[in-house]
This record gives C-alpha cells, sequence and structure tokens, in this order.
C-alpha cells in the first residue's frame, strides 16, 4: 500500500530522539532533529532486524542497541561495522502538528 499515513504527533518525538511505528506489519522509525525536522527510515537493523527505536541519537546518528552499528537518519547510510547496508528512508511532512510519512 503506498501514499501518506499519519505516524504520530509531533510532540510525541522529543528532540534529537526517535520513536518506533508500526503498520500494517511493517515497522519505521521516526527522528526528530535539533532543528525540528523529521526523518523517516525503515525501523529494524539492517545487520540483525533490532528495533533501532532503542537505540542512541546523536549527531545525525542512530545506533543500533544491540552491535553499535551506526546509520545516519537523515540519508540511511550505514557509517561503519558491523553494519553494511543502507536504511531505507521515507518523506516526511507535518501537517496540524501530526507526522505523516510516505510509505511508498
Amino acid at each position: 500500500m503506498a501514499g501518506w499515513v499519519d505516524a504520530c504527533g509531533a510532540d510525541d518525538v522529543d528532540e534529537e530522539d526517535v520513536i518506533r511505528f508500526d503498520h500494517e506489519g511493517r515497522t519505521f522509525a521516526i527522528y526528530r532533529s535539533p532543528d525540528d525536522d523529521y526523518f523517516a527510515t525503515d525501523g529494524l537493523c539492517t545487520h540483525e532486524k533490532i528495533h533501532l527505536a532503542d537505540g542512541l541519537v546523536m549527531d545525525d546518528i542512530i545506533e543500533c542497541p544491540k552491535h553499535n552499528g551506526r546509520f545516519n537518519y537523515k540519508t540511511g547510510q550505514a557509517k561503519g561495522a558491523p553494519v553494511c547496508v543502507n536504511l531505507r528512508t521515507y518523506p516526511v511532512k507535518v501537517e496540524a502538528g501530526r507526522v505523516m510519512i510516505d510509505i511508498g
């Protein structure tokens, strides 16, 4: 199914943090940067399918809680071992205080 999905309230995501969003059997991660921009990626680490929402966010990086694999949450780029496969990213917009992602 393609299209924009209401993922959460804009205030549900703290600055420089991540939350989990599940939709139709898929897991996503929603991030809020220090500049109040919102980003979305697949919610599972590409290395061992661990929930990224349990990881640490700092300086545009999400760190997987299991093996400390790191990704740039803005681009999805894998930033070091043990991860070598990038995360898929999704377009995000905020409307009426709600974070919407295009799950395409």
